[in-house]
């Protein structure tokens, strides 16, 4: 059986993802940094589903942590599965905040390129010694690096560099014929930055060809895809799903 970490796997994309891909028989280490209460439901909903989960502690903006963090994995790929090894990576973890460039603050703009960028960087070196051959990395960007949206210019600038990380992943990592890929969701109903009210979904659901916002697990499925063998030739890509957002 293959095992994957998936990062901020507690709620939105991320908790559809790991019950996504314990369906598809994937073992799932998702982790968590304040609700450890929703990683245990989504761990629940996957052992009623027949699959194997376990929720860890993780702050993505605490690089001191990472190494503790390895061991950790480690500690819960020997117990509960009997392996030695990951099969993949969601770098998923953030968070939002809707500022004008205007009245940004540096601690703001620290703390979103800790999450969005230094973090997945060093965190995926962390883990780098654990990853089999043919393993599979997936970073979750977003849509906003292709349409400038006013209001998230700092969150939007990281997730434009986790792209460009991507692809040099994909370079540096591809001699383990490990495979590394970006899926950036457009409007999706999640509580990221805070959620959607009624006004905001209508006027997203009016910038999106097929008419509405977008679900968690439609997301779910493209990055389950890309961390099993129907994604084996996929590599080094930034694949927007967002139902054709400002087309």
């Amino acid at each position: 059986m293959g095992i994957v970490v998936i990062t901020g796997g507690s709620r939105g994309i991320g908790a559809s993802t790991a019950i996504e891909c314990a369906r598809r028989g994937l073992g799932v280490i998702l982790t968590y940094n304040r609700n450890p209460e929703a990683a245990a439901s989504v761990v629940q909903q996957i052992a009623a589903g027949g699959g194997q989960a376990v929720a860890l502690p993780l702050d993505v903006a605490d690089i001191g942590s990472f190494t503790p963090f390895q061991l950790a994995v480690q500690g819960a790929i020997a117990s509960t599965w009997h392996a030695d090894g990951l099969a993949g990576l969601v770098n998923n973890a953030g968070y939002g905040i809707f500022n004008p460039i205007a009245t940004v603050t540096e601690d703001q703009f620290d703390g979103l390129m800790n999450v969005h960028l230094k973090g997945p960087f060093f965190l995926t070196q962390t883990l780098l010694p654990l990853f089999k051959e043919g393993a599979s990395i997936v970073n979750l960007t977003s849509a906003t690096t292709r349409v400038a949206t006013a209001g998230v210019a700092p969150y939007a600038t990281f997730k434009g560099g986790l792209e460009v990380l991507t692809r040099y992943m994909a370079k540096e990592f591809g001699e383990r014929r490990i495979r590394v890929n970006a899926v950036s969701p457009g409007a999706i109903r999640t509580d990221l930055g805070g959620g959607l009210n009624a006004e905001f979904e209508t006027l997203l659901a009016s910038q999106t060809a097929l008419g509405r916002v977008g679900e968690p697990e439609e997301v779910a499925r493209v990055i389950a895809m890309l961390l099993t063998a129907d994604g084996a030739w996929v590599n080094a890509q930034q694949i927007e799903v967002a139902g054709g957002y400002t087309v």
